[in-house]
């Protein structure tokens, strides 16, 4: 797999070859001219551009689950867009309602089911690790998730759980209990050509190995897997995050160093604060988007002192006691670096206690609007739907706990380009 940038005039296109077949679409350059071809596409549509995709293609049928907001969606929704497809969100799934409401809203989901995932699937798992395998085939118990017919692509973002399941072991030892596990059967039950799961990295090292034990049950069942751990700033954007990607795509074989090696294919100088926040300096409106939080006058105090001492870290005398001698969160209470990509956005952005979310250049926090854009949300994407009344905590849920689209965007265009570059063959399956 290839991509590439060219502008031409007032637009810039992007190429993205898969195999011997070569897509192009464009965004209207809105951004930096001093950029490169590939930050300005990404600027341009981070600033609310849309790619339109090809009418004639048939969309690509997806079922969201654990979808939150919609960050993992949106970023299968900007890979479709780059080989000429639209999506279909057949159906979305979280327990958060307003969250698949935002979703919906968004990205166009024609189901919506605002419950419990393990109550959409009945399944059994005998042994775990790499020898794992379903005891019957999983079976979808919920009648409207019956009727949603082909699906394309199952994608999931499991709650990670702590990565020790249940704090029970005799709990933990059955597999069922975990979610990553469930989003596995499900994705299974629904026949899905391509199922794509993402996680912390630290998913890894889950006492209950649901990792392994989710490869044993794909290959078990017809799947090729490949795994890696993807980071938003080596693919062009201006956040250091990254996310575990487990991939499986059904009767191929796609080795388990693929996601990795498209993953560099997709490769990006990592971009400063200022390109993905720059024009929101100055921007005010009564939006709570746009409003930064009142701050207690103990936090004003070291805001200031970091401006007026031209500081990025706050020194131990002005740190409550917790965050003294040697802390390991030297990011807590500091500033943001204009000239570097900012650290991981968490829920807690609102708050100089949580982490490094000073503005570089004004004395505050970061909005959300600024939070939404540097978690590569563009601006388009619209929070308060129709009379939905905005609270922070639930604006920095939607935002903090999402996943970035850049990453989406990568693991997916590299689970359809496997569909188009791998050959099908035999593989193990369930008796």
């Amino acid at each position: 797999m290839q991509q590439a940038f060219t502008r031409l005039g007032d637009q810039i296109v992007r190429k993205v070859r898969l195999g011997h077949e070569a897509f192009e679409t464009a965004v209207c350059d809105s951004a930096d001219p001093e950029l490169s071809d590939e930050a300005s596409f990404w600027q341009s549509v981070l600033r609310g551009s849309k790619v339109a995709p090809c009418k004639d293609s048939r969309p690509l049928r997806v079922v969201d689950a654990f979808c939150g907001s919609g960050g993992l969606g949106l970023g299968v929704k900007l890979a479709a867009e780059a080989i000429g497809r639209a999506v279909d969100f057949a159906a979305i799934v979280d327990t958060d309602a307003t969250a698949v409401h935002i979703h919906r809203h968004n990205l166009g989901a024609r189901k919506h089911l605002a419950t419990s995932v393990a109550s959409l699937v009945d399944f059994h798992v005998l042994e775990t690790g790499d020898n794992a395998r379903f005891g019957y085939e999983p079976e979808i118990v919920h009648e409207d998730l019956r009727r949603v017919g082909k699906v394309d692509m199952f994608i999931a973002g499991p709650p990670c759980q702590g990565h020790s399941n249940l704090n029970n072991h005799t709990r933990r030892a059955d597999p069922r209990n975990d979610l990553y596990v469930t989003a596995v059967a499900l994705g299974v039950a629904l026949g899905s050509e391509i199922i794509l799961l993402e996680n912390v990295p630290t998913v890894q090292n889950s006492h209950s190995d649901v990792v392994s034990t989710a490869v044993g049950l794909l290959r078990s069942t017809g799947y090729g897997v490949s795994m890696a751990i993807l980071r938003a700033d080596e693919l062009g954007a201006a956040q250091r995050r990254a996310r575990h990607f487990l991939l499986a795509v059904r009767g191929r074989e796609i080795g388990d160093a693929y996601l990795a090696s498209v993953g560099k294919s997709l490769a990006a100088p990592p971009m400063p604060l200022s390109w993905a926040i720059g024009d929101l300096v100055d921007v005010t409106s009564g939006s709570l988007l746009d409003t930064a939080p009142t701050l207690t006058p103990v936090n004003l105090a070291r805001i200031d002192y970091l401006f007026d001492h031209d500081l990025y870290n706050l020194p131990d005398d002005q740190r409550p006691d917790c965050h003294k001698n040697g802390t390991t969160y030297s990011a807590v209470y500091g500033r943001m670096h204009w000239d570097r990509p900012a650290q991981t956005i968490t829920t807690g952005f609102g708050t100089p206690g949580q982490g490094r979310y000073v503005h570089s250049l004004k004395r505050r926090v970061i909005t959300p609007r600024e939070a939404a854009r540097i978690q590569g949300f563009p601006d388009w994407f619209d929070f308060s739907p129709g009379d939905q009344v905005l609270k922070r905590k639930n604006l920095a849920k939607w935002i903090g706990d999402a996943v970035h689209p850049i990453l989406g965007y990568a693991a997916a265009l590299s689970a359809l380009s496997a569909v188009k570059e791998t050959s099908s063959v035999g593989l193990r399956s369930a008796a």
